[in-house]
Parts: structure tokens; C-alpha cells; sequence
């Protein structure tokens, strides 16, 4: 009996660790993928998670999402400790307001992902779409808004736009043809409603169009609810 035991263990052991994709490092920063670099022309959709977690984190969505598209799940590149990740340090007692030469550092090797992915995937600038969480969040911004000609849209889901972005953030040609999703929890605690709503509202002013969801009830999490929202965004961004 404990023989049969040990072999079903071993069993759903070997299944769970076969669903999970092989940790990749051909990149500047370490991901995972479900993705065919022979593919040519797909939208490359790439997975920025939050605050002390990890590449596995958001991965999961790509199931509810379109099914054609390429997907990579990336690691932040500063360690807090085993399996948990940040892409920037906090400044002072804010956890969400980020040490600058931080941002700078991640935001730079984060453009040379995306560049590179782009050209691994066979697939153009404009067919990039990040999304991210809470700090990955505030990390498409930073990068988006500053290089716009890197990506074609971004998702950003309860996050927001820093004081060090936002006070530089002026008109530009050259970001309008941005494609920006804004998801909010109503009930979040930790980067509360007005910090999308503000964001939506900033980027209005630069004439920019951001399609704005707030989930009510939700916290600081992603809602099923929310996945299907951004599933049909980006189902619209390549009909």
C-alpha cells in the first residue's frame, strides 16, 4: 500500500513539474514562456509581476487570454530573497514610491528585454503588449510612457503612474498610438482606487485614450472578471 502510495505521489510530482516551463536565461532578465520563437507577426504579450513575488505569479492568466498570442512571464532583477523579487526599492515610508536610479537601472534592462524579445519572437514593436501588477504596473508605465516606440500597449492592473514620471509627462506624437487598459480594485488597501483613477485621468490630459475598469469589492488582486476585460482588450488590439 505504501508502495502504491509513493509511486501516485511521485506521479502527480512528475505531472505538476511537466505543466511548469523551464526557467529561461537567454535574455537580459530570466522568464518563462508559451511562446513559438518560429512564429512570425504574433502579439507578444510579456507578464511583469508585483512587489516580492516572482515569474510564476502571473503566468496563469495566458490560459483565459488569446490563445494564438506568444507569452513570457518575467523575474525582476533585484533579489529580496529566495523566490522573491522587486523591481525597485521604496522611498522612504511609501512601499510604491520607487528609489530613482532603481527605476532607472530596471527600466533600462527592461527596454533591452523587450527589444530583444521582439526580435526572438519574430514579432514588431507595435504588437508588444506588457501587464503588469501593482509594481509591474508601475513598470509599464515607466516604460512605456518614457519609450513609447518600444510597445504597442500596456495593462496595467492596480498600479500607478510615480511623482518622477508624472511631472515630466507631457503631450507627445510619438506615444499616441498607445494602447493602455487600466484595472482597479475599489477596495484595494495598499494602492487604493484614486491612484488608477489619477493615472486615467493624467493621461487624458495628454491626450492619450486609456480604456478604465474599476472592479468593485476587489482588492489588491486581479478578479476573473478583470482577466476577461483584458482578454477582449487584447483580442481588439489584433481583430
Amino acid at each position: 500500500m505504501l508502495k502504491i502510495l509513493a509511486l501516485l505521489t511521485l506521479l502527480v510530482s512528475t505531472a505538476v513539474h511537466a505543466q511548469t516551463p523551464p526557467l529561461q536565461t537567454d535574455l537580459p532578465l530570466k522568464y518563462l514562456e508559451q511562446a513559438n520563437a518560429e512564429s512570425t507577426h504574433q502579439p507578444l504579450v510579456i507578464f511583469l509581476h508585483g512587489y516580492g513575488s516572482n515569474e510564476h505569479d502571473l503566468f496563469g492568466i495566458k490560459d483565459d487570454l488569446p490563445a494564438q498570442y506568444n507569452y513570457l512571464s518575467v523575474r525582476a532583477p533585484m533579489v529580496m530573497e529566495a523566490g522573491s523579487y522587486q523591481w525597485f526599492r521604496k522611498k522612504g515610508e511609501g512601499a510604491y514610491n520607487g528609489e530613482t536610479d532603481d527605476l532607472k537601472a530596471s527600466g533600462q534592462v527592461l527596454l533591452d528585454f523587450i527589444t530583444q524579445a521582439a526580435k526572438k519572437y519574430h514579432t514588431e514593436p507595435e504588437k508588444v503588449f506588457l501587464v503588469g501588477f501593482s509594481q509591474g504596473a508601475i513598470m509599464s508605465y515607466e516604460v512605456a510612457l518614457r519609450h513609447p516606440q518600444a510597445v504597442g500597449g500596456i495593462a496595467a492592473l492596480s498600479g500607478r503612474i510615480l511623482p518622477v514620471l508624472k511631472s515630466g509627462l507631457e503631450p507627445d506624437e510619438k506615444r499616441q498610438s498607445l494602447a493602455i487598459f487600466i484595472g482597479h480594485g475599489e477596495q484595494d488597501k495598499r494602492l487604493p482606487l484614486s491612484d488608477g483613477s489619477e493615472a486615467n485621468s493624467l493621461l487624458q490630459s495628454v491626450s492619450l485614450e486609456p480604456e478604465f475598469h474599476a472592479y468593485p469589492g476587489l482588492g489588491h488582486s486581479i478578479s476573473a472578471t478583470e482577466v476577461e476585460d483584458l482578454s477582449a482588450w487584447l483580442q481588439r488590439l489584433n481583430p
